[in-house]
């Protein structure tokens, strides 16, 4: 068997300085270093977390921000060497389907292949199949449902959904030499997977998967090498540029370099710091790469024992519970949010009316009517 690379990168948005780079055609954002490990790459993948579209059109009713971005910023991805983009996330539909549309345009005219994400849920569930180093390679791409899940009869993203991913891992696993699954999804801030997901990617294995890999906290995570197939669980932000994110956990990241040779799949983890003082990315080098892997090494020994694991994840939901609960109380705005977060305010649900919204969310009959009835007056 031939020796085959796959790289696959978390999330790029070209955002704020990126965007204006892009927009005046210039060619820097990605430092040579990174250039390097793209060209080496039989087959790159970066995650496209944003729509194609105008931000004078008003996007889709949801929670949170609407990213754009533009042709130009597809065409950047395909100068760079990228052949392939996930598009199961959470902005894909920002702005509902012309979004979906001119994004899926812009890459077929680019020549760049996508996975997770089309004009309706059966093409945004469609496994990627290629054929890379004379081997098949099966993709697998869903998000956590969100805003942007593709539905009957709009366009959108896949939705991540544990049986339908064992099925479509075992049918791929028919034809394909590796499958591959690629989830966005996870807490946003926490360097940690829930046990939750833990449990999940594992069971992907189980079920097939060669590999597992996720994005979306905008923070890197660790791995693990489970049954002898790696889960990452975490990339962290590619490219992805904000105002108010400098010198933190938002600015670095890794690329993995999957390689597959005859005596099993190997893997490379590529760090890099990205949109901090410049907007670029470039290379970790020296000690800052060092210290970058022991922080990784450290992590992932944490994700290794179940009970270190489930005392991280205690301890995030006590600095979340009351933030979280917010929209379920008359503290509505985000300066009620900030004091409500750090136990300034009185919490005003009853216990009675706490217990029917508990019953609601945790029970899955409840909560397939209760989204439901709050999708239909969404979009009223």
């Amino acid at each position: 068997m031939t020796e085959m690379k796959i790289l696959i990168t978390g999330d790029f948005c070209p955002q704020d300085r990126v965007a204006a780079l892009l927009d005046n055609n210039e060619k820097g954002v990605f430092g040579t270093g990174v250039m390097q490990c793209i060209a080496a790459a039989d087959y790159a993948i970066t995650n496209f977390e944003c729509a194609v579209a105008d931000a004078s059109v008003p996007g889709i009713p949801k929670c949170g921000p609407h990213l754009h971005g533009s042709d130009k910023a597809v065409h950047y991805l395909k100068e760079c060497g990228f052949d392939s983009v996930t598009l199961a996330n959470n902005h894909f539909r920002d702005y509902g389907d012309e979004g979906v549309r001119r994004t899926l345009t812009a890459l077929k005219e680019n020549g760049i292949d996508y996975m997770g994400g089309g004009e309706t849920i059966d093409e945004a569930c469609k496994t990627l199949h290629k054929t890379i180093g004379g081997q098949e390679v099966a993709f697998i791409n869903v998000c956590e449902n969100e805003f942007s899940i593709a539905s009957g009869g709009r366009g959108g993203s896949a939705p991540l959904d544990v049986i339908d991913v064992c099925h479509r891992i075992k049918e791929a696993k028919e034809t394909a030499r590796y499958v591959i699954v690629i989830v966005h999804g996870g807490h946003e801030h926490f360097q940690y997977p829930s046990p939750r997901m833990k449990k999940w990617y594992r069971f992907f294995v189980e079920s097939g998967a060669d590999v597992v890999v996720n994005h979306h906290q905008h923070c890197y995570s660790g791995y693990e090498v489970y049954q002898g197939k790696p889960i990452f669980y975490g990339l962290g932000n590619f490219c992805f540029d904000h105002p108010k994110k400098r010198g933190g956990i938002w600015n670095e990241g890794y690329m993995v370099v999957l390689d597959f040779t005859e005596t099993g799949t190997g893997y490379e983890l590529i760090p890099y710091r990205q949109c901090d003082e410049t907007p670029t990315v470039e290379l970790m080098e020296g000690p800052a790469k060092r210290s970058f892997e022991q922080m990784v090494k450290s992590i992932s020994d944490t994700i290794a024992e179940d009970r270190l694991l489930e005392e991280k994840f205690s301890d995030f939901l006590k600095k979340k519970a009351d933030k979280m609960l917010c929209p379920f109380t008359p503290y509505m705005n985000e300066y009620a949010r900030v004091a409500a977060g750090r136990h300034y305010l009185p919490f005003l649900i009853p216990k009675k009316k706490m217990a029917q919204m508990m019953d609601f969310v945790f029970c899955e009959s409840h909560r397939d009517v209760l989204v439901e009835s709050l999708q239909r007056h969404l979009e009223k």
